[in-house]
């Protein structure tokens, strides 16, 4: 794996309950070198960000949606970790 990078996964959930069962699921096999940074949700539980260190957006975007993709859209950005507050440099 090279360089990660941090990726924002923004999702709008379908279904609260089965949305973060996958993504403790998910939690378990993320691949070596990758770190889970954040999980938050809305308080109604119908937006949700996850902060994830990963090799690119593209390789995130085919991890989570195989794991959460049937309970939420999700949209995927590179964070600007360089001017973001929390997040290492």
């Amino acid at each position: 794996m090279g360089t990660a990078m941090y990726v924002m996964a923004v999702s709008t959930v379908s279904d609260d309950s089965k949305f973060w069962s996958a993504l403790k699921r998910a939690h378990a096999k993320l691949p070596k070198g990758s770190q889970w940074k954040l999980a938050v949700a809305s308080s109604d539980g119908v937006k949700a960000v996850n902060v994830i260190t990963y090799a690119s957006v593209d390789g995130l975007r085919e991890f989570f949606e195989a794991h959460a993709g049937d309970h939420a859209t999700t949209e995927y950005f590179e964070a600007d970790a360089a001017n973001a507050i929390g997040l290492a440099r």
